[in-house]
């Protein structure tokens, strides 16, 4: 059974840095793409950055709206996958979360709640 544990969320000034962390247990983690997906209330969850698996490259991708400021990165001996957002703007309040790049209802976690305040 697959389970992913969302940290590091705050409350932080704009302009200001986060780093999210979420750790996956069970054994899957190294062979699949990863994403950190984002929601706020009464909006859907978007996908905001994606890293592929280290045999395939380990390539990323970003929404255009975080492109420049988060960076996405995995450390598959720690079975863990992050997210340093740096300039963060009061847009980027909301609960954070991890999953494969193609969602998994039964992976969804609690998510970690980021707000940037002005």
């Amino acid at each position: 059974q697959v389970q992913l544990v969302e940290s590091g969320g705050g409350l932080v000034q704009a302009g200001g840095s986060l780093r999210l962390s979420c750790v996956a247990s069970g054994s899957i983690f190294k062979i699949v793409a990863m994403g950190w997906y984002r929601q706020t209330p009464g909006k859907q969850r978007e996908l905001v950055a994606r890293i592929a698996r280290i045999s395939s490259g380990g390539s990323t991708d970003y929404a255009d709206s975080v492109l420049g400021r988060f960076t996405i990165s995995r450390d598959d001996d720690k079975n863990t996958v992050y997210l340093d957002m740096n300039s963060l703007k009061r847009e980027d309040s909301a609960v954070y979360y991890c999953n494969t790049d193609k969602p998994i209802e039964q992976y969804w976690g609690k998510g970690t709640l980021v707000t940037v305040s002005s």
